[in-house]
């Protein structure tokens, strides 16, 4: 059962969605994902670098899911700006398919993340329109590997559609497809 702070009484096995002090719960999110997307620790302690600068970013918020008041979920992205390096690699692939408008106006979700054994509950679904519904942006932009996934069949589940395929990341070894969506989200 997905409980939502401020409608009712937790349980001790509720799973309770929140805003999120990421740089100061940055390890135990960065825990989270290293089992949730198999990375090691020179990985981890690259990316806890960048989760402590991309917090730094004006708009950049996080969410959490906690069970029993450990984290077992977590989401953050930011308004996007076209000089932040994601956007500098992702924008020749979109404006290959005349997506580059896209940039604009947009909300990135930066990561989302759930640990395995508490996939498929809701989870995902609720950190991310969770994390949109707070946003100004008129739409939302991700993305993920470029295979079909749960993760992949969740994001087009709310309206994420492939803006473009086959992008490849500096030091990544596997393709990424970049994915939009107007927003607000659906909730069911």
């Amino acid at each position: 059962m997905l409980r939502f702070p401020g409608h009712g009484r937790p349980e001790p096995d509720d799973i309770v969605i929140g805003p999120l002090d990421l740089p100061g719960h940055v390890d135990e999110a960065l825990a989270v994902q290293a089992v949730a997307f198999g990375l090691g620790p020179d990985e981890v302690a690259v990316r806890r670098q960048i989760v402590l600068r991309h917090m730094t970013f004006p708009g950049a918020r996080a969410f959490g899911a906690t069970v029993g008041g450990r984290l077992v979920g977590f989401v953050y992205g930011m308004p996007n700006d076209r000089s932040h390096w994601w956007s500098t690699v992702v924008e020749p692939y979109l404006r290959a398919g005349g997506h580059d408008d896209w940039l604009d106006d947009s909300f990135v979700i930066t990561e989302l993340h759930v640990h395995p054994r508490h996939q498929k509950h809701g989870i995902g679904r609720a950190l991310i329109t969770t994390i949109t519904d707070g946003a100004d942006q008129h739409r939302s932009l991700l993305s993920a590997l470029d295979i079909e996934s749960p993760a992949r069949h969740l994001y087009r589940s709310l309206g994420y559609e492939d803006l473009a395929r086959r992008v490849h990341f500096p030091s990544a070894p596997t393709p990424y497809a970049v994915m939009g969506a107007p927003l607000p989200l659906p909730r069911a």
